[in-house]
């Protein structure tokens, strides 16, 4: 999950860090899809080396996307994951390694999250099904218009989770797609793939970092690797940053507030479903042929450059007239850890500390003015001093009051502000303001207008507006509609001024606020010494897991945080002599395991019947671990998501007993879906490494073997034999209906483990020698505030900063909106994926007897040049034959480039897009071409590629 506001709090503080992604867009010409060279140099003008998915990060949008109709079915789900790793693929190019990490078992202080988070989406859900039946009901009652209900079984996002069936078919899609992509997409060619899917214990941004930490250990390895991390968690860049490596870049979706969303009951856009009137559907289009589409934005892809983040931090880290040497490393492994008091998926934040009030640059001030008493740093390598800690917790702790009524202060002036705004803009606003589509525009804006989505449902409300304004306000109206001499209307809470907000019984701006806090929060009173001990010891220990877990690896896999709150900053006093250490060779849970501690009741099909027995039998002896109902403390937040979820902690020792009873019951199938497994590696067949992997199952070599290095861009580890192994010149059988089998694989895969190191081996955390620092990127007025000439600051385009943008003018805006057509977008087709598969392959099924074949691109590509792909349609040599179909225009136009003749253009549109003879409305699918594995989905289905 990340750092709440961390991201929002960075890229605001340090703005050049974020670079927008330049993206190669597939071109199509006559219906067809001319697929992207990957092969070719980044158009980003930079080149990756190494690319990581983090894949949870993935498979949630893909499968209940929040933006766009949700897939029907689970192979429409595969196919959307599939799509999407294409288009990371296309902006990064990564030259040697593609790491694809799924999380698996988490540590045990992880899966006390992973509880919360499930049992709330749970009871979230279930509320929200209520509601909307509800509100149903009173439409319906009303005499309002509804579509029938659509019959299909919701989809529980709890079945992301290690152990599920729905996890154990992912990893056989993504073994048979990273064989298919080694086949045909000559971007792959070179490049090694290891998936770690669900069955490798850990999480999986950090078995990433595992990887990188064990190879940055070997002789091998190159210290100027440039490495790219997919992933949307803000404690990635943390997790980056304890890297040392200089060369790191994460990729991650823009993130975009107040996306529209259709309404759940009439599926309009335009309201929300309280708000649900249940008028008509607006008919779209002339023929109604635009019934099923809705205005879907395209989600934008940024860059994160941690070595500019590195120039920040140096800048500001730097401290002069130290009692020792400075270096730069220590600090930022300083400023890692105290980033972890504001917050981490494992310790909630200390009370005192709040990102949003700048709680990271207070640390930072007071760590450079106590670091010259501490006499060193705060940590080495993931160990902590906690003497130093002390010291610094302490001075936060002298400051805790005043950040308290400091707090309510800022929290009182904004109510005023905000009193004082809705007086004013009720004093000086006319008497009715449409919204929405028909909202006033300023003059000048340059973005485009809010789509018309719902005429209908303003035109209800400024109706019903103008219905209840014609009367005098002060005039109650009688049933018929006539005004009524009783007296005037009594004004209703939700009109008032004031917001109904949750009472706050600690009062922290108020003395004595310690004593209510352990009173209300712990239960206990405040001058038991020996309770708040255990309370900060735990604590402690937290911080010296957390930072472990970061820069070596998990430390414990038993050990969690046993309270759901946090001690203040003043009560870190005699932490130095604390312990802080772990007991060694914990092994993680078995999966099913996992899923009896993290699932509610409401999740228990996802496991065997007599397991699921114990979440709701009442004579279960566990079956007060899954509470139909729980409380959720606000904490001094607003809303629930930000609140704590007061749950029971699972007994570990409770739970494996009760388990002992039902473990043989478990199928053969179950069993193997309950054990832990690893790593694969795939090359294909062009790799050096292929020749080397085949002659091992050919041996049937038992015993683990290392990797040449030379043969694999310095990679090392161990290879054994795999059991399921994708082996060359054997059918590839495809997990997907609308799939075709590989029948002529050429690719191969084995397992492989990460090289070994001694339980006390320690990894420094320090830049390789060899490393070559980057180029500076920040110039002189980066530094400043003001920069940009008082301009709002956008991020620039690509890693070249002198990269020319393109700029159009309002004339230009309004030609593209009237020319450009309104279906570019379609719903839940995923437009901006790149296609799958698009090149030549002799092994492809022909297309679906219901779609028309699509014509070949380049039918006569020899075998030998398969690698090559399709030469794209600009690059082809212009030939002119009696009785050919005519030229594209851009190669007419290279022919004869001081004519031009209207007559070659013809059957092109305005703006020369070219027609297509079919519906206009299918210029927005994507187009499987003939020679390609993926036919089209059968025509009923949602989404349509044709």
């Amino acid at each position: 999950m990340g750092v709440p506001a961390f991201f929002r709090w960075l890229s605001r503080k340090y703005p050049s860090i974020i670079v927008n992604c330049v993206e190669e867009k597939a071109k199509e010409c006559n219906g067809v899809k001319v697929p992207i060279d990957t092969s070719k140099p980044n158009p980003n003008e930079v080149e990756f080396d190494n690319l990581y998915l983090d894949m949870n990060g993935i498979i949630h949008p893909c499968t209940h996307p929040e933006d766009k109709p949700a897939p029907k079915n689970e192979d429409e789900m595969m196919v959307a994951i599939f799509e999407y790793i294409d288009r990371i693929f296309n902006i990064v190019r990564p030259r040697r390694l593609l790491y694809m990490a799924i999380d698996g078992v988490a540590p045990r202080a992880k899966m006390n999250q992973q509880r919360s988070r499930r049992f709330r989406a749970s009871k979230e859900g279930m509320e929200a099904a209520e509601e909307k039946q509800k509100i149903r009901q009173e439409i319906l009652a009303k005499g309002g218009f509804l579509p029938p209900e659509e019959v299909k079984e919701r989809f529980d996002s709890n079945c992301i989770t290690p152990g599920t069936e729905f996890m154990d078919n992912l990893a056989k899609c993504l073994r048979y797609y990273i064989a298919e992509r080694l086949n045909s997409d000559p971007g792959w060619k070179n490049l090694t793939v290891i998936l770690s899917d669900a069955s490798a214990p850990g999480e999986g941004e950090h078995k990433i970092m595992d990887y990188i930490r064990r190879q940055r250990a070997q002789p091998n390895h190159d210290p100027n690797t440039h490495h790219c991390l997919c992933g949307a968690d803000a404690d990635l860049i943390m997790l980056g940053l304890a890297t040392h490596e200089p060369n790191f870049t994460i990729i991650r979706e823009e993130f975009k507030p107040n996306k529209p969303k259709p309404c759940a009951l009439c599926n309009q856009m335009g309201h929300e479903v309280k708000d649900c009137q249940g008028l008509p559907r607006e008919k779209q289009g002339k023929h109604d042929q635009f019934a099923d589409t809705m205005p879907v934005s395209e989600q934008e892809f940024i860059f994160i450059r941690l070595c500019v983040l590195r120039e920040y931090l140096e800048r500001e880290l730097t401290m002069a007239s130290l009692p020792f040497t400075f270096d730069f490393e220590r600090s930022v492994d300083d400023w890692v850890f105290m980033c972890f008091f504001v917050g981490n998926d494992f310790l909630p934040h200390l009370p005192s500390l709040e990102i949003r009030e700048g709680a990271i640059d207070r640390l930072v001030n007071i760590y450079k003015n106590v670091v010259h008493k501490t006499g060193g740093y705060l940590t080495e390598s993931g160990f902590v001093n906690l003497q130093r800690v002390q010291m610094i917790m302490l001075a936060v702790g002298e400051v805790e009051d005043s950040i308290f009524k400091k707090r309510k202060d800022d929290d009182d002036n904004f109510k005023r502000r905000q009193k004082e705004k809705r007086k004013r803009l009720k004093r000086d606003q006319p008497s009715f303001i449409p919204g929405g589509q028909f909202s006033p525009q300023a003059l000048g804006n340059r973005s485009s207008p809010q789509a018309i989505c719902n005429p209908r449902q303003a035109a209800f409300e400024m109706r019903m507006h103008n219905s209840t304004t014609s009367a005098s306000p002060n005039t109650s109206l009688t049933p018929d509609g006539s005004p009524s001499l009783g007296g005037g209307i009594k004004r209703k809470p939700e009109d008032s001024d004031s917001e109904p907000e949750p009472e706050d019984n600690i009062r922290l701006w108020e003395t004595g606020w310690k004593q209510r806090y352990y009173k209300n929060k712990f239960d206990v009173d405040a001058s038991d010494e020996k309770f708040r001990r255990k309370v900060v010891q735990s604590y402690v220990e937290g911080l010296c897991w957390v930072l472990r877990y970061y820069y070596q690896g998990c430390a414990s896999w038993n050990w969690y945080y046993p309270f759901h709150y946090a001690p203040f900053a003043s009560d870190f006093e005699g932490i130095a002599d604390m312990p802080s250490d772990f007991e060694k060779g914990s092994k993680p849970f078995k999966p099913l395991e996992q899923l009896m501690g993290v699932f509610p009741a409401a999740s228990g099909n996802f496991l065997p019947p007599t397991w699921r027995k114990l979440m709701t039998d009442p004579e279960s002896s566990i079956i007060d671990f899954y509470p139909e109902d729980f409380a959720i403390d606000l904490n001094g937040k607003k809303y629930a998501w930000q609140g704590v979820a007061l749950l029971p902690f699972v007994d570990e020792r409770r739970l494996r007993a009760a388990l002992e009873e039902v473990y043989p019951d478990l199928t053969p199938e179950e069993s193997r879906r309950n054990s832990l497994g690893g790593d694969v590696l795939f090359v294909g067949k062009h790799h050096p490494l292929c020749d080397f992997i085949v002659e091992q199952y050919k041996s049937k070599n038992t015993e683990a073997v290392d990797i040449p290095p030379e043969l694999c861009h310095g990679i090392q580890g161990k290879l054994t034999l795999n059991d399921n192994a994708v082996l060359p010149d054997q059918v590839v059988e495809s997990p997907v209906p609308m799939l075709k089998d590989l029948t002529q694989n050429s690719a191969v895969s084995i397992s492989f483990k990460d090289p070994q190191f001694a339980e006390d081996f320690v990894f420094k955390a320090t830049v390789l020698p060899g490393a070559k620092k980057p180029a500076p990127v920040l110039k002189p007025g980066d530094w400043e505030k003001t920069n940009n000439d008082g301009r709002p600051w956008r991020p620039q385009l690509g890693f070249n900063r002198d990269r020319k943008p393109v700029h159009l003018d309002q004339s230009a805006f309004r030609t593209l909106g009237h020319t450009m057509p309104r279906d570019r977008a379609m719903p839940g087709m995923y437009p901006n994926a790149v296609p799958l598969a698009a090149y030549s392959s002799p092994y492809a099924r022909p297309l679906m007897g219901s779609q028309q074949q699509i014509p070949k691109l380049l039918s006569n590509l020899r075998p030998q040049e398969s690698w090559r792909g399709p030469t794209p349609l600009f690059q082809q040599t212009p030939q002119r034959t009696a009785g050919a179909a005519p030229l594209l225009a851009w190669n007419r136009m290279l022919q004869s480039p001081n004519q031009f003749q209207p007559a070659q253009y013809q059957g092109l549109g305005p703006m020369a897009y070219p027609q297509r003879p079919e519906d206009r409305m299918d210029r927005g699918r994507q187009a499987y071409g003939l020679g390609r594995p993926y036919p089209l989905p059968p025509p009923a289905g949602r989404y349509s590629w044709n």
